[in-house]
């Protein structure tokens, strides 16, 4: 997140003043999640993910005026930085999947933005979040540093060929990817043998 959100900021597409105080509130967000990660019921997070994570694909591969322009805002900024951005922030440190897409239907749906622009800023929301939530495991010794640093070469490599992607394609490359995402996201998730929604299905399919 770190790498795309670098390159999104290079080419002038971050509007910091809108971003920075909701990058704060994702980050602080992000750090109280990982620090409530023993309070929170995990297995009503691994049933509901899923099917909101199938709901956006949804939405994303039907939206029919879904573009680069932005559109008519639902609500104010101020009121999105305060209300939408921690809750997803407090996910993303609780949980983690999916908090990018959350993210991105947040701004495309309720701020209006353009899919390149609301890509832009929840590259850098998603990027406060996991650096609020690193910083508390890095504190409490939860970070495997070899696993972890191998991981972020590759993320850092993905990202920069992928945000140079989004940016020359926009919207036509960005809608069909998120559906792509948020289904196999879902997918990990019900992959699971022991992932609640999965056992009420099988169950219900069992009789």
């Amino acid at each position: 997140a770190l790498s795309s959100t670098s390159a999104f900021a290079r080419r002038g597409l971050i509007d910091w003043r809108a971003g920075a105080p909701m990058a704060l509130a994702a980050a602080v967000a992000g750090l109280a999640g990982a620090a409530s990660v023993s309070h929170v019921p995990r297995e009503a997070l691994s049933f509901a993910v899923p099917i909101v994570l199938i709901g956006i694909a949804v939405y994303f591969a039907f939206a029919r005026k879904l573009g680069d322009a932005d559109a008519r805002a639902r609500l104010g900024i101020g009121a999105f930085t305060l209300a939408f951005v921690p809750v997803i922030g407090f996910y993303d440190g609780v949980f983690g999947p999916g908090a990018g897409s959350f993210y991105m239907i947040g701004f495309i749906t309720l701020l209006g933005w353009g899919v390149v622009r609301a890509t832009a800023h929840t590259k850098l929301a998603n990027c406060a979040s996991n650096l609020g939530a690193l910083s508390f495991f890095i504190a409490s010794g939860g970070v495997v540093w070899s696993v972890g640093l191998t991981m972020a070469a590759g993320a850092f490599l993905g990202a920069q060929i992928g945000s140079r992607l989004a940016m020359k394609h926009g919207a036509r490359l960005i809608r069909p990817l998120l559906v792509v995402i948020c289904c196999a996201m879902a997918a990990k998730l019900l992959s699971d043998p022991a992932n609640p929604l999965r056992v009420a299905v099988e169950h219900l399919i069992g009789g």
